[in-house]
């Protein structure tokens, strides 16, 4: 005998007719092998545990109007949705390069899109911010197209362990690359009240920033540090006890939706690397290429408006997306996380006219 057979692993069993936890969704996170169980949450208008439902799919590639013999950029990789219809453009002529800072999320995306059949010859993959675009200029030369997609993927947002959810006990985390930076607990650890509401306030436009601000801090101060997802929770629960009963379930709901944004936004710091990102775009961008980016809150996209504004006075950009471009209504209901989306595009000017 060559020694024991390796014990055979069960897969996780729920109580009840449905699951309920990440962890539980075996099925979901299976959908080579589980196809009509990930159809039928989407058609329920819910995304799979552990999948991204590509948002404005149609809308971006009529805009980029991608060429075979083409090179473009796939700024924020995700789950590789885009990426995967813009190298099926190409039609196996040119290439597209992936970025992305998670570096638990890149392996599974880069395994994915090579069962796909893209490879090495079609596609290279990145583990890098976008807001350092222009380091791969060096190596890669300008683009024909890019896309930006600035929402977090669903992959981080439904897992607990990545602590991007008030639905779910976890870690309180928020950070996009785990590896680097500190925490969203670590960041409110010795935070003042007024520095704490001011994110809230600027980052999510938070309506009782200073009162939850305020009862943050006094749980921290008085040795209740606020750790994991349920705490952080039950604190914004706890600071908005003053509304009447009727409406309180529902502003809890909304505060703890932004406040985690705003979290996450101050620890990943997202305008500081969206603004570098957005002053570097011109220059990575080939004489007549195409620039598509999806915003997901105000904040954004005030700045890429701003930004491809002052790019077409400059001569930078000989055209620009006048007004947004949003979802369909039956994109929105097949997706509802779409329903905050904001798209904008520009177009490099040619050389002559810069």
């Amino acid at each position: 005998m060559t020694g024991q057979a390796p014990m055979h692993k069960r897969r996780v069993r729920y109580s009840g007719t449905h699951p309920k936890t990440f962890q539980e969704k075996y099925k979901e996170q299976n959908p080579e092998k589980y196809g009509d169980t990930v159809e039928k949450v989407i058609r329920k208008g819910s995304t799979p545990a552990g999948m991204h439902l590509s948002i404005c799919v149609q809308e971006i590639l009529d805009f980029l109007q991608i060429q075979p013999g083409q090179k473009g950029l796939d700024a924020t990789l995700g789950y590789g949705g885009h990426t995967s219809h813009m190298l099926q453009c190409l039609k196996g002529q040119g290439h597209v390069y992936g970025l992305d800072v998670d570096p638990i999320e890149i392996k599974k995306t880069k395994e994915r899109l090579e069962a796909q059949g893209f490879g090495e010859d079609l596609l290279t993959i990145r583990q890098l911010n976008f807001a350092n675009i222009d380091q791969l200029t060096q190596e890669a030369g300008r683009f024909d197209f890019v896309l930006a997609d600035l929402g977090v993927s669903s992959m981080q947002i439904d897992n607990p362990e990545r602590g991007f959810t008030y639905k779910y006990e976890g870690p309180l985390d928020l950070r996009l690359n785990p590896e680097m930076g500190i925490s969203a607990a670590e960041r409110l650890d010795g935070i003042s009240a007024g520095e704490l509401a001011g994110m809230f306030e600027e980052n999510a436009d938070e309506p009782y920033a200073d009162e939850i601000a305020r009862e943050i801090v006094r749980r921290n101060r008085r040795g209740a540090k606020i750790k994991t997802t349920t705490q952080l929770k039950d604190a914004i629960t706890q600071a908005l006890s003053f509304l009447p009963p009727g409406e309180q379930k529902e502003a809890v709901k909304k505060s703890c939706q932004r406040c985690f944004q705003a979290l996450r936004i101050d620890v990943n710091q997202e305008f500081e690397v969206l603004y570098s990102f957005l002053e570097k775009l011109p220059g990575v961008l080939a004489p007549g290429g195409r620039v598509a980016i999806l915003t997901f809150h105000s904040g954004e996209d005030r700045l890429v408006k701003r930004f491809f504004k002052e790019g077409k006075q400059q001569g930078l950009y000989s055209a620009i997306s006048e007004e947004v471009i949003r979802p369909t209504a039956q994109e929105c209901a097949r997706n509802p996380r779409a329903r905050s989306t904001k798209m904008r595009w520009a177009i490099r000017a040619a050389e002559e006219e810069t």
